[in-house]
């Protein structure tokens, strides 16, 4: 085989891989924007290498994009937005392969909003000894090869990792998306009617409400009371002329599945302004999280663009 030859055949075993690198790197960053940029880079690294002498592709490409992720998360740390109160995940539709594997509860729940949340309160080492290890199986051998850790600091970082993750767990779980759909319409149907004791009444008494207020805030809004976030909610989707102008439009408002959570997307047109997702456990809402900067909604929209889900919106015109 020539070295042309060579050079496709080694890009497209990548490529091969290329949806389950960036899996973790979304998972490990929490923003499909730089993982896709330490994709890139994996890449590179790939074709400098002597690819000749790596027995396994797999766990070296692993290997880079943890990494790299890592480098990121240390280097960023002290000055990204995160640090200032502003950073939210950035969310995905239900079947962008960037979600990547969805077969365990462990792996469903490491690309929900409320893990990749927690996972700023982890250190980089246990975040990714975490989800290297729940979301992709590999052992506290490999684990440790690839962080240049002992096995016996994979497995603490591991234990410290799951206590803080299973804490969020008993606060949520997996719910049926049935009623999951249910309890969402309904909160629609109170917050468009303007009815806050329906809005109190469906929010857990411990519920917290976070926005990014569309990008114009410097911090994220938070809100920790039911009564305080059904007055926020009423105010926030009843439709006026300047809503409507500052969206570019009459929205619609569909049901999807963001990151494995039931959502509201708001779309003019084809164009994705808005998502709020929620967190539901007991059978009432406990998290509520609304979304509209374009930066954090560029990949979700360009996926709704491509796969909007089929049926009729909730409300046609907002």
């Amino acid at each position: 085989m020539d070295s042309t030859a060579t050079d496709r055949f080694d890009a497209d075993r990548f490529e091969a891989g290329r949806d389950r690198l960036a899996s973790l790197a979304y998972r490990l960053l929490g923003s499909a924007a730089d993982a896709e940029d330490v994709v890139q880079d994996a890449f590179l690294h790939w074709q400098a290498a002597d690819r000749q002498r790596i027995k396994v592709p797999e766990a070296w490409l692993t290997k880079v994009i943890t990494n790299l992720c890592l480098d990121r998360l240390r280097s960023a740390q002290a000055r990204r937005e995160r640090t200032a109160g502003a950073w939210l995940p950035e969310p995905l539709l239900d079947g962008d392969p960037m979600l990547g594997p969805a077969d365990t509860v462990e792996q469903r729940e490491s690309v929900s909003l409320a893990v990749l949340t927690l996972m700023e309160r982890l250190s980089p080492f246990e975040r990714a000894v975490y989800l290297l290890r729940e979301a992709f199986a590999y052992s506290h051998a490999e684990i440790a090869e690839m962080l240049g850790i002992s096995e016996s600091a994979s497995q603490q970082h591991l234990h410290r990792a799951r206590r803080r993750v299973t804490a969020a767990r008993r606060r949520g779980g997996e719910v049926d998306p049935e009623s999951a759909r249910r309890i969402v319409e309904e909160f629609l149907a109170a917050a468009f009617s303007g009815r806050t004791e329906r809005l109190v009444a469906l929010l857990t008494d411990d519920a917290t409400a976070v926005s990014d207020g569309a990008g114009l805030t410097g911090t994220l809004l938070r809100y920790d009371t039911p009564e305080r976030i059904a007055a926020v909610v009423r105010a926030g989707f009843k439709p006026t002329p300047a809503k409507r102008r500052f969206a570019g439009g009459t929205s619609a408002v569909h049901y999807a599945r963001v990151n494995g959570n039931p959502a509201l997307v708001f779309v003019v047109g084809d164009r994705v302004v808005g998502v709020v997702t929620f967190d539901i456990a007991g059978g009432r809402i406990a998290t509520v999280r609304g979304v509209a900067a374009p930066a954090r909604l560029a990949r979700l929209a360009e996926t709704w663009q491509q796969h909007a889900p089929e049926g009729s919106p909730l409300i046609a015109r907002w």
